[in-house]
């Protein structure tokens, strides 16, 4: 399986960069910093997007909620198939830096990606969580949209670096090759 858009999730604005929800946003970021791509943003789509090896990389506009808008545009547009389709997202039922690359399922809880689901009309889209740590009981809102703490801050690089090193390998393999060695 090859994928032909790539959606980091995450909130807009100055005050949502760096926060643990925006962790799906940093790795697009990162990926396109490898390849040399630029971000531009499209509003049509409400996203800001870059197209890198025939590849689209997808940061939606929109708050986390209306995330599958920006998705379901550009998957009508370029005509690129659910399966066709891999969400970065951020997960605190992982802890920091593990990953978990599954081929569909639930939303689990994220609102992000139940808006994804709903607009493309099927579960079955790949997804790369990546594991953000655990809130403490009743401060989920408040641990998402926090900022990493400095004592993290490393380990979070390393949890980027292997999340793209995990996308390239699904691109250059099989993605159930990806989640063999990256799960």
């Amino acid at each position: 399986m090859h994928f032909r858009l790539i959606v980091g999730l995450g909130n807009p604005g100055a005050e949502y960069r760096d926060t643990r929800h925006n962790v799906g946003f940093m790795i697009v970021d990162q990926l396109a910093l490898l390849a040399g791509g630029q971000f531009r943003k499209q509003k049509g789509w409400r996203a800001d997007v870059v197209q890198v090896g025939g590849v689209y990389l997808c940061k939606p506009l929109a708050y986390m909620n209306l995330s599958g808008e920006a998705v379901r545009a550009m998957s009508d547009f370029y005509k690129i198939t659910p399966d066709q389709v891999l969400v970065v997202l951020d997960d605190m039922a992982l802890p920091i830096g593990r990953l978990r690359l599954r081929p569909g399922g639930s939303a689990g809880g994220h609102n992000g990606l139940k808006s994804v689901i709903a607009h493309l009309g099927t579960q079955e889209v790949p997804r790369l969580r990546v594991g953000i740590g655990a809130a403490n009981a009743g401060e989920a809102v408040g641990h998402v949209l926090g900022r990493f703490a400095p004592e993290e801050k490393e380990a979070v690089k390393e949890s980027i670096d292997r999340a793209v090193a995990a996308i390239e390998f699904a691109q250059a393999h099989s993605f159930d090759a990806a989640m063999n060695a990256y799960n």
